[in-house]
């Protein structure tokens, strides 16, 4: 790093005061959040997990940076905002970067470049992939207590890819090449559980059984006295997953089934019903729901389907009708091994899986984990990892805010431009390093909150 100071200048006065700029306000960062992700470390140990999980190759008597030095540096710069790589040619020089990752912020060496930081992402096996993905499921089992009935959300988001990266596949609807990576989070807690890079295609039964299967077994062993619930929307309710979760005990579903006309049959007495009390109505929609028995040609024994039915007025495109608006009837169906009434189990179970597309978002776009551009499969699936580390920590310093904050149910964008974007000067002595935050800081006594809360006590 260069040790040439850029000459000060003079801007336009202000009510007759003369405006001096010079660069000698000594060591500072504009990232003083990286002390709460350095505190959320600390008591998760996400990235000390993950380095546990990940085999170091490198010749141990040349090593500068060691695995757990460089995965907290790379997650800890995803979370404040900082995607590429490449981020990390400036941040290694950063006083609170180094302080996070453990290292003096000023006698401290700089810590790995982005030639390192790429030779990590992309040094690990597949092998070593799936047990970075493992570690993960363990990070989640070890920081949420279970209850006698835990739901698991599993969905899949598409991502555009850049060139010619393994596993990128033409996805019609997008128009365009790329990924469906698979997410699985908990619903009680909203942590992630799992993302899978996959090609962007619908998930095959045989896709959608084995990763059901793997992750309750995972659970299973860690929460034996727990049973699990899969929900989902009709791209995972495949027979497949569906038998293997009433075959293995412990286990539950909900998911969305997609309408046939032999569906519809079931359900055109309620529909005509609904249409009589929709006419004589003078509410803009009515609904009501019905639950039966179905059992598919490919499936093997009948199961519980539920339908909502939701009439209301339409335009007439045909101009069949005198206004203009005719009535249309919308069904809706889901298959589920739950019991309970049709509308609790809609309504109550199923319709709440709407929350995974905001934890997805928080994921894909403020965690950016749609930035996967190495070539290799295997560095896509390590990246997704350390994409969720990141959120791991974002989402721990969220918990740490009171309840009664504002700021306790906030995205990570949010948080990341209220406690993460902070000013902060370092000062490093002999025996302490002083860390000083603006005065005019306008959350500086939630940011004391946060950092004591997540601060180990004693």
């Amino acid at each position: 790093m260069t040790e040439d100071t850029p000459l000060p200048f003079d801007l336009p006065a202000v009510h007759r005061k003369k405006i001096t700029v010079d660069f000698n306000g000594g060591n500072q960062s504009s990232n003083a959040g990286l002390l709460l992700l350095r505190e959320a470390e600390r008591k998760r140990g996400v990235c000390q997990r993950l380095a546990a999980a990940i085999p170091d190759h490198r010749d141990p008597d040349r090593i500068l940076h060691t695995m757990h030095e460089m995965l907290m540096a790379r997650a800890s710069a995803i979370a404040c905002g900082y995607e590429d790589a490449n981020d990390l040619d400036r941040l290694r020089h950063d006083p609170l970067m180094k302080l996070a990752v453990g290292r003096c912020p000023e006698t401290g060496d700089p810590l790995a470049s982005q030639p390192t930081i790429s030779r990590m992402e992309n040094s690990p096996s597949k092998t070593d992939a799936a047990r970075a993905a493992l570690a993960m499921v363990d990070q989640f089992c070890a920081s949420v207590t279970p209850g006698e009935v835990e739901m698991f959300d599993i969905d899949d988001s598409f991502c555009a890819a850049h060139g010619g990266q393994q596993l990128a596949f033409w996805n019609a609807h997008h128009d365009e090449r790329g990924f469906a990576n698979m997410h699985i989070y908990h619903v009680g807690s909203g942590a992630p559980v799992a993302v899978i890079l996959r090609p962007a295609r619908t998930p095959r039964g045989t896709e959608v059984r084995t990763v059901i299967k793997h992750v309750t077994k995972l659970l299973r062993e860690r929460w034996p006295n727990t049973r699990i619930v899969w929900r989902g929307d009709a791209h995972y309710g495949r027979v497949e997953a569906m038998e293997w979760i009433e075959e293995n005990g412990d286990s539950d579903y909900i998911f969305g089934l997609p309408g046939n006309p032999v569906l519809d049959k079931q359900v055109a007495a309620v529909a005509d019903n609904l249409i009589i009390h929709h006419a004589k109505s003078s509410q803009e929609k009515v609904r009501t729901y019905t639950s039966f028995r179905y059992q598919a040609s490919t499936w093997t024994r009948p199961r519980k389907v539920v339908a909502r039915l939701e009439c209301s007025l339409q335009p007439d495109l045909g101009g069949t009708t005198t206004n203009g608006m005719r009535q249309e009837v919308d069904i809706r169906y889901v298959v589920t091994s739950l019991k309970g009434s049709a509308q609790h189990l809609y309504e109550d179970e199923y319709c709440q899986r709407g929350q995974m597309e905001n934890l997805i978002k928080l994921h894909k776009a403020q965690m950016a984990s749609d930035r996967m551009s190495c070539h290799s499969a295997t560095a896509n699936q390590v990246r997704l990892v350390l994409h969720t580390a990141a959120y791991w920590l974002m989402l721990s310093v969220r918990e740490a805010i009171p309840e009664t904050d504002p700021l306790a149910k906030a995205e990570f964008n949010t948080l990341r431009e209220r406690l993460i974007k902070i000013g902060a000067r370092v000062i490093e002595r002999l025996a302490r390093i002083r860390i000083q935050l603006p005065t005019s800081c306008p959350e500086g006594e939630l940011f004391r909150t946060i950092a004591l809360g997540l601060a180990p006590s004693g």
